[in-house]
């Protein structure tokens, strides 16, 4: 470990091993996109710098941490620090773990501030010194998150009605659902990536973040296609930590979307993330549009995280920073580099 401070009994430390800071995360029932290789992904390019930091108590215990996604920002700004779905730690310890990763952010990055999107329900206290509501989100606190504590018999159950038939009728279809195996099959899902993102009008990274991020994740980010006549027709793409599983990417070509593959994959991969451990499963955001009502089917509730903190370190760079832009919500996506696409 590197680059301690100790503020309010609790100290913060850069660690540099990444075994180590993994171990850390799952420990403490992380967020997947606080592992290691997500940082290192967002690294891709030079986009974003992490820095892991642990938080200890006065008895050199360790509570929790962030993996904060540094990005550099022209002149006046200087740095904008980001941690996605986290810090990490007892929930009702999270505020003071975020406090404490402030200070030592402020002192060892500054710049604009820092935010926080945490992986917490809305209505759970967050409060962080210095901090406001954010201006603006990156990741989409509306969601769908399944408790795969349950049975596969009662997450049927809380489906609607007409997912319930098309995941049965996608099973009987002559199409195998099974983990990717090779760097081209990689190539085949990314192919319909490409041609799901032209449909729904959305833009991409280059290829290599794609190959980036499978490499960095490696077992942490398994990718689940259907197979029809030897080849995927559909891919499904989730990051998964010890507790929780978040999806990333995902499509679906027309034989696919005839047969109705969708379906089948993700109810595939539900399963072999239960099998896993995994206990709660993120669908990842839920917007007006059809692919948030294919989502929506598979529960019959919603979930709200908190909306996020921003801290400003400096307050004129923090005001000039949201005038400057024309929307603060499209800016932080922006600067996120495509977070989740």
């Amino acid at each position: 470990m590197t680059s301690s401070s100790a503020s309010a009994g609790l100290r913060v430390s850069e660690l540099t091993d990444r075994a180590a800071w993994d171990r850390l995360v799952d420990d403490h029932a992380g967020h997947p996109l606080q592992l290691w290789g997500w940082g290192a992904a967002k690294a891709h390019g030079g986009r974003w710098t992490p820095r892991h930091l642990v938080v200890t108590d006065d008895q050199g215990v360790a509570i929790g941490g962030a993996q904060v996604l540094v990005r550099r920002l022209p002149l006046p700004f200087r740095r904008l620090a980001y941690v996605p779905r986290g810090p990490f730690g007892p929930q009702e310890r999270l505020g003071d773990i975020a406090s404490a990763v402030t200070r030592w952010t402020s002192e060892h990055v500054g710049g604009v501030g820092i935010t926080f999107e945490p992986d917490v329900d809305a209505d759970v206290p967050f409060r962080v010194g210095g901090g406001r509501p954010q201006q603006g989100h990156v990741l989409i606190p509306r969601t769908l998150i399944l408790d795969l504590r349950q049975t596969p018999d009662e997450l049927m159950h809380a489906m609607a009605k007409k997912t319930r038939q098309y995941i049965r009728k996608s099973l009987r279809e002559p199409i195998e659902y099974r983990r990717i195996v090779s760097d081209a099959e990689l190539e085949q899902c990314l192919d319909l990536y490409d041609l799901t993102a032209q449909r729904a009008g959305f833009p991409l990274h280059d290829r290599a973040y794609y190959r980036t991020v499978q490499r960095e994740l490696g077992e942490a980010s398994p990718i689940y296609a259907a197979f029809h006549e030897g080849r995927p027709i559909a891919f499904l793409w989730p990051a998964a930590s010890a507790t929780t599983s978040f999806e990333l990417y995902g499509g679906v070509d027309e034989t696919g979307q005839r047969l109705r593959a969708n379906y089948g994959l993700k109810w595939t991969a539900i399963l072999d993330l239960q099998r896993r451990g995994v206990v709660r499963y993120d669908l990842n955001g839920l917007l007006n549009d059809g692919i948030s009502t294919f989502k929506m089917g598979f529960a019959s509730h919603e979930d709200l995280l908190h909306a996020g903190v921003d801290v400003p370190f400096s307050m004129w760079r923090y005001r000039a920073w949201v005038r400057a832009l024309p929307a603060a919500q499209g800016a932080m996506r922006r600067v996120a580099g495509l977070l989740h696409r």
